[in-house]
């Protein structure tokens, strides 16, 4: 197996990935804030990190794949202000905020079973962490980083960079976010403006809340994560994943917090996927131009003139390199089928092929160029090209064109269980059951009826069924050999 390369965001360029421990590898990735309903943002965040717990697994790895689940401390505004999320909208539906963790939890990983993501190997939730996050604020508190104000632990961060590189993650200047954040003016009850909370003090309407030594209260966003990681992969892993958006402030805090509680930079390797645009503008709910995977599915949106199934939607991110914008659009969309479509049916020639003597292919060559595609920072982009020329292959064999020896079509086989199903997550809805029989004997008796009218010299019959036939959604492809025929 050649090295695998990774884009470090921390380092900003590609790092040969080095396992701390190999055969084991600790990844962490920054999972749902379960209040709302999953959104396409976070569906493709998560659909890149299981490519990238795949393919380690593939590569021999021993995985341990954690993903948390945000149930407390994410409030509505910036400066550690604001409601909760959560406790808002069980408010709103007259619920308790439990109840709201458990239904949009359940619609996550229904969701994530769509898009057949695999499951994590711990997905732990910050509510269920609460003394652990104590315990890190209190820590960070004795060795100076944090102060406690009217009941709210924040961490200093003007101290914490005097000492630390604060912005390594992003590169901006300390001076430039300091320019860009409001003066306090005396009215806050931080001491820096770039302060965030460890801990913040509860109103007596607020109904999430623990006891600590401060009073009653409930962590901030930041310090979740930190704990969380750190318990289940220890104070320095190998890979942190998220979306890039979660770079500049909620991962930037995060090493700042890890740095100052137990001094080491919690992960090696730091990735973040790229946003979602919609029509080449950027996806929100302000602009109306958001979708929800069921919407996506269903096709239920004024932007869609159709549904895509997710396995279509799923092809379509993993077309695009993880660290790219990816546009949605109904035009792109469409490609996407016609080309998801291709594959399959590439796939199912497969199965078919007649070996010859000789290859007049390079399968073993075209092969080498698919693992090179994954080694060079996971681009599927150019694996899914690489696969192509392997349906072009497929398609030429069948047509007389190209030959290729039983060891070949054999390799080819490996090719697309490996790439396409195992590490790109993709499954192919073969038909089953009896009405699937059903439909199988129907169309064949249609198609006989269709060879015997050409037979009869009956065009206009014969014409009128194969014309029915696609109407109806059945493809069918004339040869030499006789008619085949796909749903």
């Amino acid at each position: 197996m050649q090295p695998l390369f990774l884009y470090n965001t921390l380092t900003r360029k590609k790092e040969e990935f080095k396992a701390i421990n190999p055969p084991y590898v600790g990844m962490y990735v920054c999972g749902p804030t379960v209040y709302s309903d999953v959104h396409l943002g976070n569906c493709r965040t998560f659909i890149s990190f299981d490519l990238v717990y795949r393919y380690l697994l593939h590569c021999g790895y021993k995985v341990r794949y954690v993903r948390n689940i945000t149930d407390a401390g994410h409030l509505e505004g910036d400066g550690d202000v604001g409601e909760d999320k959560i406790s808002k909208r069980a408010k709103l539906q007259q619920l308790e905020p439990m109840e709201i963790v458990q239904a949009y939890t359940v619609d996550f990983r229904e969701v994530m079973r769509q898009f057949n993501n695999l499951p994590p190997s711990i997905e732990p939730s910050a509510t269920g962490h609460i003394i652990e996050q104590q315990e890190i604020a209190e820590t960070i508190i004795k060795k100076g980083y944090a102060y406690e104000s009217n009941g709210t632990i924040y961490f200093n961060v003007e101290k914490f960079a005097k000492e630390h590189n604060y912005t390594a993650l992003t590169g901006r200047k300390l001076e430039d976010l300091l320019e860009g954040t409001r003066d306090l003016d005396g009215q806050d009850e931080k001491r820096g403006r770039l302060d965030f909370a460890l801990w913040i003090k509860a109103k007596p309407e607020h109904l999430m809340q623990w006891r600590s030594a401060w009073g009653q209260g409930f962590p901030g966003w930041h310090i979740e994560c930190s704990a969380m990681s750190t318990k289940y992969l220890g104070e320095n892993f190998d890979i942190h994943g998220g979306g890039m958006d979660l770079a500049p402030t909620h991962h930037t805090n995060e090493i700042a917090q890890n740095l100052a509680y137990c001094g080491k930079q919690p992960a090696n390797y730091w990735m973040h996927t790229n946003m979602l645009t919609v029509n080449g503008q950027k996806m929100s709910k302000s602009l109306g131009n958001s979708f929800l995977p069921r919407e996506l599915f269903s096709g239920i949106h004024h932007l869609l003139t159709k549904g895509y199934s997710p396995m279509v939607v799923r092809f379509f991110m993993l077309q695009t390199h993880y660290r790219s914008t990816l546009d949605f659009s109904n035009d792109a969309l469409n490609a996407a089928e016609t080309a998801f479509d291709r594959l399959h049916e590439a796939y199912k020639t497969l199965r078919t092929l007649k070996a010859s003597d000789k290859s007049t292919e390079d399968i073993a060559a075209l092969q080498k160029e698919c693992y090179d595609a994954m080694n060079d920072d996971l681009n599927t982009s150019v694996l899914m090209a690489h696969l192509f020329d392997a349906a072009r292959i497929i398609n030429s064999t069948n047509d007389g064109k190209s030959s290729l020896t039983r060891a070949d079509i054999d390799l080819l086989h490996v090719m697309f269980q490996i790439f396409l199903v195992d590490i790109c997550g993709v499954k192919f809805e073969e038909d089953n059951g009896e009405a699937a029989t059903i439909l199988h004997n129907v169309v064949d008796v249609l198609l006989d009826m269709r060879v015997k009218a050409k037979a009869d010299k009956n065009f206009q019959l014969s014409d009128e069924l194969r014309n029915k036939l696609v109407a109806a959604g059945v493809k069918i492809k004339d040869g030499k050999e006789g008619s085949t025929w796909s749903i």
